[in-house]
């Protein structure tokens, strides 16, 4: 079906908004008809419940009980089996598992950004006007989650999103960045010389942080070092300038500074629906360093087989290539649907993590950027960080796996098909700190790839910016696309529908990439 960015009325977008809105009983009814509403009927009373729309259909959830926003298999399609499966966060089964992209599923996620996402931001954006720190909180979403999407398919509808026309250009990826970098200032501005400690507009519906002021301010600075390390290799003195803005300015130390999405029974967690039921497993190369460290993250994460055993599922199988075989469940106490089937109505989702910013400003010291911090502190602190939000909080036992030295381990899939092509271990390091830097590099890659799970798109984008060896090569591929083959997918393909709707913008969107419109073309700040 067809399909344009051109909304003739805020109906669709503002009916997802008011029911998201109502899992907090504090917002009072809205008896206007939202299919009758028009954008000049926008007004201060939206701004929140427009916000919520955009937070829950910008971090790819979706719920049968708000309509426009989709079920949750926007998850399931969007995440769960792209970005997750490219980098072995799970299996699922699907063709994407050997770099397939099969039954458009690489459209669903664009879809209901630009039809639910852009547009309730849109909405916001206009019911928020002069509102001076609303609207500073608005811009760092904005680059929240415009970022994943430029991230995964390259060039993207970006200026003129939801603009009215049917027809909307695409904007490269170094002038979206330079954008982002922009609007991060903006805000940073707005909110360091605010006197407020609440935006009162977006108190009773923001679910990441209730509208406080300094965990916006907070949350933003941290993306801004995000994306300073993302172009490192392109512009290393303008990462190396934002990375060192960022960290002065003040990043995420505490796990309580961390965005978590308070689920409800009207905007539950999608994984946590999704990955047992759907059938998803742990994979090999979870499994090699999880077991191989001993981490004390696994038991939280994943279930042992009926022989008492950890059992990750090697990524890009042939179609029944394991048979019967068993292999670890995601924990359904803790990443499952739960004992009573409400899990998904109380675990928070998982947005953007305190212990990135550790690693990330580990890495930047390795470069000599002034992170506050030697590399190797840092490091630590990250890894502890970490431990403790997944309720890991003996010392001895933290301390035990800082300073561990135990390596990943061959998968326990090798004792019953003993001949796959599993033997070369990609981590072959221990979690304890090494003596020469290309090693300390790789340890953090290693140790943010654990700390950011389950969030697979910065996960995803991070393992491609560093060409860190963290997991395994795939068994079978079928895209032999320049670039993919069993390798780790560079981005995703432009949709079906842009092609037969927006087709030239398309075209000049690919111009844009510099390369063909495949799984394996790099991205502009993707350059080793």
């Amino acid at each position: 079906m067809k399909y344009s960015f051109k909304i003739k009325t805020l109906g669709a977008a503002l009916m997802t908004a008011v029911i998201l809105s109502s899992c907090n009983s504090d917002f009072d009814e809205i008896n206007t008809d939202p299919n009758s509403l028009t954008e000049d009927q926008l007004d201060a009373t939206l701004a929140g419940p427009s916000f919520a729309s955009a937070i829950y259909a910008g971090i790819h959830n979706g719920s049968y009980s708000s309509p426009g926003v989709d079920d949750q298999g926007t998850w399931g399609i969007a995440t769960g089996i792209l970005s997750s499966t490219f980098i072995h966060y799970l299996n699922c089964g699907y063709g994407t598992e050997r770099n397939a992209f099969v039954n458009g599923y690489e459209g669903r996620g664009w879809t209901r950004f630009y039809t639910v996402a852009v547009p309730a931001l849109n909405n916001a954006v206009k019911a928020s006007e002069g509102n001076a720190e609303a609207l500073a909180i608005l811009k760092i979403w904005k680059v929240f989650m415009y970022n994943q999407m430029v991230d995964a398919y390259g060039p993207i509808p970006y200026t003129q999103a939801g603009n009215g026309k049917e027809k909307v250009p695409y904007d490269s990826v170094e002038s979206i960045y330079e954008d982002f970098f922009k609007l991060l200032d903006e805000a940073n501005a707005s909110l360091s010389s605010s006197s407020l400690t609440t935006v009162a507009a977006f108190q009773p519906n923001d679910r990441l942080y209730a509208g406080n002021v300094a965990n916006w301010r907070v949350f933003g600075n941290s993306l801004r070092l995000r994306l300073a390390l993302r172009i490192s290799d392109i512009q290393p003195d303008k990462a190396k300038t934002q990375a060192e803005a960022a960290v002065a300015a003040g990043v995420m130390q505490t796990n309580e500074q961390g965005a978590f999405f308070k689920a409800s029974n009207i905007t539950p967690n999608n994984l946590n629906m999704i990955v047992n039921s759907w059938g998803y497993t742990m994979t090999a190369s979870m499994e090699s360093i999880l077991v191989g460290y001993n981490d004390p993250r696994l038991a939280k994460w994943f279930a042992k087989i009926d022989t008492g055993v950890y059992r990750g599922q090697p990524v890009g199988g042939l179609e029944d290539q394991f048979g019967t075989t068993k292999f670890s469940a995601f924990n359904n106490d803790i990443m499952g649907n739960g004992a009573a089937g409400n899990l998904s109505e109380t675990k928070n989702i998982e947005v953007f993590m305190a212990s990135e910013n550790y690693f990330s400003r580990a890495e930047g010291a390795l470069k000599g950027w002034n992170m506050g911090g030697s590399a190797q502190s840092l490091y630590e602190e990250g890894i502890r960080m970490s431990l403790r939000q997944w309720g890991i909080t003996d010392t001895a036992a933290i301390n035990a796996y800082v300073a561990g030295n135990t390596l990943p381990t061959l998968p326990n899939i090798l004792t019953v098909y003993p001949t796959l092509d599993l033997q070369d271990i990609p981590v072959k390091l221990p979690v304890a700190w090494s003596a020469t830097v290309a090693n300390q590099r790789t340890q953090i890659a290693v140790q943010k790839y654990l700390a950011i799970f389950p969030e697979s798109w910065e996960s995803w984008a991070d393992l491609r910016r560093s060409d860190a060896k963290v997991i395994y090569p795939v068994l079978n591929t079928d895209n032999n696309d320049a670039g993919v083959g069993k390798s780790l997918m560079k981005r995703i393909i432009y949709t079906t529908n842009e092609y037969s709707a927006n087709k030239d913008a398309v075209t000049d969107g690919i111009t844009k990439l510099k390369g063909p419109d495949t799984g394996g073309t790099k991205l502009w700040w993707d350059t080793k």
